[in-house]
């Protein structure tokens, strides 16, 4: 997984979660539908690194 992918879904997943807690918290639901869509995201950009992980070896 390149480097600079690989934080930018761990980035993704740390500010979806940012948001989602922080919708949780004024209990603003969109804030945390956004915060969850965020970590989909960052998990889906990892996987498709490791995907080409994967198929690179």
């Amino acid at each position: 997984m390149s480097a600079d992918e690989k934080a930018q879904a761990k980035t993704e997943q740390t500010k979806g979660k940012i948001k989602e807690a922080a919708g949780r918290t004024v209990g603003n639901e969109r804030l945390t539908a956004e915060g969850r869509a965020d970590q989909a995201k960052g998990d889906a950009r990892q996987a498709k690194e490791k995907i080409k992980d994967t198929l690179d070896d």
